[in-house]
């Protein structure tokens, strides 16, 4: 199988170097995402609901490109700054994946890049 590069204006570029999203053959592997504004470039402010419904797009926008979507998603992995934001992130999350949720771990984390609250990242069917 060969590896295929995806990349989409309509979420944030990479910050780093790593790619939005690789797939291989009929599965699309995700980079983690934070709460950043596609256009701007900066973080996006607000709660932790804000930020996961701003990751949550970014996801969906990276996925579309490779054409897939959320509805696709297998697997998530959720990195929270503080766990005891689960509650309003799980509320959000849950939104976005009302039909068939894909499995997903979540966990605290000490740190994520440019001080957001949470990051995460999926593998989704093509």
């Amino acid at each position: 199988m060969s590896k295929q590069v995806i990349s989409t204006p309509n979420a944030p570029a990479a910050i780093g170097p790593y790619s939005q999203a690789v797939r291989v053959g009929n599965l699309v592997f995700v980079s983690g995402q934070i709460p950043l504004d596609p256009v701007t470039g900066q973080l996006v402010g607000g709660d932790i609901g804000v930020q996961t419904e701003q990751v949550l797009r970014n996801l969906a926008a990276i996925l579309e490109a490779a054409g897939s979507s959320l509805a696709q998603v297998v697997k998530a992995t959720v990195y929270l700054r503080d766990l005891g934001e689960f509650g309003r992130m799980n509320e959000v999350y849950a939104r976005f994946f009302a039909e068939s949720a894909p499995a997903r771990a979540t966990v605290q984390v000490a740190r994520l890049p440019r001080d957001a609250g949470v990051e995460i990242d999926v593998v989704a069917e093509v």
